[in-house]
């Protein structure tokens, strides 16, 4: 694949995940760029058991969080145009961003 940036996205919040993968998209129409994706990557399960318990007295019970990060990749032609506009894009403070010239 020469001549493409590989865009990795990931978030723990879908909702947005998906909307700011959407725009992405809409800009690539608009520019007539050649895109591949969004390709979903395995999602990525954080677990944690925490005791509700204070103190050591009581019953031991404990509370269970999951934290759950899901990843999208998306290659898109290497174009100046693109890249100006995904730069200018809002993105919101619970996406991560990471591009590569491939």
């Amino acid at each position: 694949m020469q001549g493409y940036v590989k865009i990795k996205v990931s978030s723990t919040n879908l909702d947005h995940l998906n909307s700011f993968l959407n725009n992405i998209k809409d800009i690539a129409e608009k520019t007539g760029v050649e895109m591949k994706g969004p390709i979903p990557l395995p999602v990525k399960r954080l677990t944690f058991s925490v005791r509700k318990s204070p103190d050591g007295q009581g019953t031991e019970t404990f509370e269970r969080w999951e934290m759950r990060i899901h990843k999208r990749v998306l290659y898109l032609k290497a174009d100046a145009r693109i890249i100006k506009a995904i730069a200018k894009l809002p993105i919101p403070e619970d996406i991560q961003i990471e591009m590569k010239f491939v």
